[in-house]
């Protein structure tokens, strides 16, 4: 006969609800499937017993037991490898500030040696100038004396004949001592006859 009606609920042990008024007809309808239906135990079958029930439920703490004891175990493998792992970045972090703290220091001395640097350079440059002018200044006189001691050679060599005239008038004459004494006596002379 097939099922007009489904299976309503079933209890723990997979027994139809035992509803007196549906209970016949549910029985009826549920022989033509077996999805929610469990066949009985035949009578040699020991079935759940209380002390089977006992047992199972015995075997299932102490698997529960044994699964506690192993996640506490894991638990606590777990604890000290994160309070390991906590120690290592606290350790790391101390590094890396320590190194961010030389770093800084190292690069505040480059930019101090920077601004020296810069500084220095600015000064050499200047004194550079300066004595690039100064050098330019005593070409120009090394220039300008060479070309005086080139003109005055020139005169020397020239006044030469008169030096030795004088020389010759110092040594023939009583009167002159030298001959600046003799040019000295001259200008004197003519002087006064200017002024006369």
């Amino acid at each position: 006969m097939p099922r007009t009606k489904p299976t309503k609920k079933i209890d723990v042990l997979g027994n139809l609800d035992l509803r007196p008024e549906e209970a016949v007809g549910d029985y009826l309808q549920s022989k033509a499937q077996k999805k929610y239906f469990i066949k009985p135990p035949n009578a040699d079958s020991a079935g759940d017993s209380i002390e089977l029930l006992y047992i199972h439920n015995t075997r299932e703490h102490d698997e529960m037991l044994k699964l506690q004891e192993q996640m506490l175990v894991n638990s606590k493998r777990q604890s000290e490898i994160n309070e390991a792992r906590v120690k290592h970045m606290y350790e790391t972090q101390e590094k890396l500030r320590q190194r961010f703290i030389d770093v800084n220091s190292f690069i505040k001395d480059c930019a101090d040696k920077k601004r020296i640097a810069e500084k220095a350079i600015n000064d050499e440059r200047q004194l550079h100038e300066e004595l690039s002018e100064d050098i330019k200044n005593f070409k120009t006189s090394i220039s300008e004396l060479t070309t005086f001691r080139e003109a005055l050679k020139a005169t020397v060599e020239e006044l030469q004949p008169y030096e030795k005239v004088l020389e010759e008038v110092v040594s023939v004459s009583d009167i002159f001592v030298s001959p600046k004494d003799c040019m000295d006596r001259c200008d004197a002379l003519r002087d006064k006859q200017t002024g006369e």
